[in-house]
């Protein structure tokens, strides 16, 4: 089963020490939480065969040095890594984000889309929250093709617009604007943003309520155009 879980925010620009240090977190941060999956990790290149790379600082540093060292790199647009991890037969983690850059209409973002057997438990409310400590976005989501498909369908949503999934991450001024009576379990997290649990795998009726409640009271507003912040 594909199942995706998100972040996004932005303009933050950071040094390459800084990306390399989230990136390092996040990558010993999976291994923990899906080791089946994150045994060993490969970098994806847009040009040649994939290359293998370990999950500590210096190779990291290294990989976003090199990224930024592109002819067409843009210190407006961020740095942009693919990495795809591989452990346990049926298991297989992608992880690719763009960060670090001050664009006014183009959200930064990163990315966990995970391959597991149907019948494996998963920890998709752990790695949203791992990905809400070390990137600290402005929203972020676990969503499958179901519940993307729903809310494109019945919700008006389009890519790039803030969303939550069967679970869904707010940071605190979003957070600040959720509905008391959200059909959700919500959950404070350290720096003041909330994790809400809003439904179980194949309920996409329900995420698409909560969607549309939290689009309604405000915390689903987009960023201003052109961005200024990476926060609302």
């Amino acid at each position: 089963m594909r199942r995706v879980v998100r972040g996004f925010w932005g303009p933050r620009p950071e040094s390459a020490e800084a990306l390399a240090e989230r990136w390092r977190q996040t990558l010993q941060g999976l291994a923990a939480l899906v080791p089946e999956a994150a045994d060993a990790w490969s970098q994806v290149h847009a040009d040649g065969p994939a290359t293998a790379i370990t999950a500590d600082g210096e190779a990291l540093l290294g990989a976003v040095r090199t990224a930024r060292s592109a002819a067409d790199w843009s210190d407006l647009t961020g740095t942009g890594l693919r990495l795809v991890g591989t452990g346990t037969p049926g298991w297989e983690a992608e992880v690719s984000g763009v960060a670090g850059g001050a664009p006014e209409f183009l959200l930064q973002s990163l990315a966990v889309i995970l391959y597991a057997p149907d019948n494996a438990p998963v920890p998709e409310e752990d790695i949203l929250t791992l990905l809400a400590r070390v990137w600290e976005p402005d929203f972020g989501d676990v969503s499958d093709d179901d519940v993307l498909d729903a809310l494109e369908d019945e919700a008006g949503f389009s890519a790039g617009d803030p969303v939550v999934g069967r679970t869904g991450y707010l940071s605190p001024a979003r957070a600040a604007l959720v509905p008391e009576d959200l059909e959700a379990v919500r959950q404070e997290l350290p720096g003041g943003g909330e994790l809400l649990s809003i439904a179980a795998p194949g309920d996409s009726a329900a995420v698409v309520r909560a969607y549309e409640r939290l689009r309604e009271a405000g915390a689903l507003a987009p960023l201003p155009r052109p961005m200024d912040r990476a926060l609302l």
